[in-house]
């Protein structure tokens, strides 16, 4: 695994840890979803069920993949090794990126907005100035908008363990190559 992956699942590790509390639990996931709701108050009824299921096959695919002792939390050890691993989470990332991504376009014209993307970015945790690099490295129109395309490619990217010099890298503060 590339050091960038690496220090790409620290940080989501850290994020879904919504409570703080050192492990991942279904009320991690449920607080995200709250906060990133809240953050798209604009999306449509289809779009807001769309990421709340997104989140909620995001937990039901780690407790079942990790949780071998059913205690309902996952720890970073038993993390790390999973989420990068695209035949086991590539299905669950890829719903969640089309999902967000979605959310991030409420008027349906296939591009988001800055102010809308650092919303629901932030809502998720990432830090300001990180999020507004990485909007950068995504190449901005004159307009100041992405595609949703460019945006659910770029979710993709960061969980893939063999990718470095990525736009997602800005959001742990590693340069691109």
């Amino acid at each position: 695994m590339r050091t960038e992956a690496a220090q790409r699942i620290e940080l989501v590790f850290s994020l879904f840890d919504a409570n703080g509390n050192g492990v991942l639990d279904s009320g991690d996931f449920d607080l995200m979803t709250g906060r990133v709701l809240e953050a798209a108050v604009d999306s449509d009824a289809s779009a807001r069920e769309a990421i709340r299921a997104a989140f909620r096959r995001y937990w039901t695919t780690l407790a079942t993949e990790l949780d071998a002792d059913g205690d309902g939390v996952i720890t970073v050890e038993e993390f790390r090794p999973f989420v990068l691993d695209p035949e086991r989470f590539g299905p669950t990332v890829g719903e969640f990126a089309r999902a967000l991504s979605a959310l991030g376009d409420p008027d349906g014209d296939g591009l988001i907005e800055r102010p809308l993307f650092l919303s629901l970015m932030r809502a998720i945790g990432f830090e300001e100035a990180n999020v507004h690099a990485l909007f950068d490295a995504f190449g901005p129109d004159a307009e100041d908008r992405i595609t949703v395309a460019t945006w659910a490619s770029g979710i993709e990217d960061f969980y893939a363990p063999d990718l470095a010099g990525i736009p997602g890298d800005r959001l742990v503060g590693t340069p691109a190559a």
